[in-house]
């Protein structure tokens, strides 16, 4: 039969229906009820039924569409197939390290690795975390590949940040409880160097030439220069009180040290060996970071809230500003024009504009935010939150917070490796 006829029908068959329903008196037999609705239309009820039906395969087609984008949000666009990106997080409260995905943005793995540890630092050509566990007195390596510690390097009591040459075939401790530095070989993992530092020595720093190691003396207010390759010493230089942090320019002709026990930053000449000057500044020294060109040093400087911006070739402070509640430690990002700094009391990260001095809108992230790090791309922005126990993942390009991961118990430092 046609379509046309088939609906014809079918409607006579309708209207049928209807008038034996609608049948006047109320004849035996028969019910008069109201009137059902037109023939040839849908029910009120069917509607319904149809809309509800539509709105939901709509809600999870949009459902699956939005999943499907913030898949390609958070896999970075530079990891390609059979690479990993990995966070390593220690976990200064527990005595452990957290492992975190940064694809599927979990931790998969809690390694021990001892009381207090702290100065990570990687190693990508070997694939391999190196940190120090402060209390107990050895550095360990930890292996990417499989997530354990393959060694164990006893150094001494109180061991500070590990420090790679920049090929990468030696490390270097500072050891606060044996006034030491030692030099390890990154393949065999044995120490093959060790001398003589000032009192109580902090974080060692490899000039960028890889020739020159310097350590801050803390006790004696020093700065200790040894020969990279023997650990020879070179001399010792002067500095401001309670030297802590170094950076280098990247000539490797001026180290700056900051000074724990004055506010001053100090600026040393590394070929003549000479102290060049103090530059005072409105507080005790918090976080030292240098631009990728050597030409301004920001320091964060907690006490008056506010960073102040060193001229690195004139040797003078050029630039103050108020940024936060307790400016802590602080990251580029990877063109070197942002600079963000961890409001560790305000529990936010501020972004700030190099070129117009500018703070930028206020990037929520858990209680005490401390270190920060970028991924290999510069896409990821990963901060330690010391009191809340997770690491807060930022997206750079919109400076919006993806997630916050839980981790050990006070995170108090991370590195980031790709392998």
């Amino acid at each position: 039969m046609p379509a046309g006829e088939h609906f014809i029908l079918a409607d006579a068959l309708c209207r049928r229906k209807s008038l034996l329903h609608l049948r006047a008196g109320g004849a035996p037999g028969f019910w008069v009820t109201a009137p059902p609705a037109p023939c040839g239309t849908i029910s009120p009820a069917t509607m319904a039924r149809g809309f509800n039906f539509r709105l939901l395969f709509i809600s999870l087609l949009l459902a699956g569409l939005a999943a499907l984008q913030v898949a390609r949000e958070v896999r970075p666009s530079f990891l390609g197939p059979g690479l990993r990106l990995r966070a390593y997080v220690a976990n200064a409260g527990d005595g452990t390290v957290s492992v975190v995905d940064l694809v599927s943005l979990t931790t998969i793995a809690t390694v021990p690795v001892g009381r207090a540890p702290s100065g990570l630092n990687a190693l990508p050509a070997q694939e391999e975390i190196w940190g120090a566990s402060g209390e107990e007195g050895y550095v360990w390596v930890l292996r990417a590949s499989d997530g354990t510690i393959s060694s164990r390097i006893h150094v001494g009591a109180g061991p500070s940040a590990v420090e790679f040459a920049p090929d990468g075939r030696r490390a270097y401790v500072a050891v606060a409880g044996a006034n030491a530095i030692v030099a390890i070989d990154t393949a065999t993992k044995h120490i093959v160097a060790r001398a003589r530092t000032g009192r109580r020595p902090g974080p060692a720093r490899v000039t960028p030439d890889g020739r020159t190691l310097l350590v801050p003396n803390r006790d004696d207010s020093t700065l200790g220069l040894f020969d990279a390759a023997t650990l020879q010493s070179l001399g010792t230089v002067g500095v401001a009180s309670r030297p802590e942090q170094v950076v280098v320019l990247p000539d490797s002709s001026v180290a700056f040290v900051s000074a724990a026990g004055a506010n001053q930053i100090s600026a040393v000449d590394l070929r003549r060996r000479v102290l060049l000057t103090h530059l005072e500044l409105g507080g005790a020294p918090g976080h030292m970071i240098l631009k990728p060109d050597g030409g301004e040093l920001f320091v964060t400087v907690p006490e008056s809230h506010g960073i102040e911006i060193i001229n690195t070739w004139t040797m003078e402070i050029a630039d103050s500003m108020l940024v936060g509640l307790a400016p802590a430690q602080s990251t580029l990002n990877t063109s070197g024009d942002v600079l963000y700094v961890s409001d560790s009391a305000a529990d936010r990260l501020l972004p700030i504009a190099i070129a117009t001095r500018r703070l930028g809108t206020p990037i929520p992230v858990g209680r005490r935010p401390l270190t920060s790090r970028l991924d290999p791309s510069g896409e990821m922005l990963l901060v330690a939150n010391q009191n809340s126990n997770n690491l807060a993942v930022i997206r750079v390009r919109t400076s919006s917070l993806l997630t916050m991961v839980p981790v050990g118990a006070r995170p108090s430092d991370l590195v980031v490796l790709l392998f």
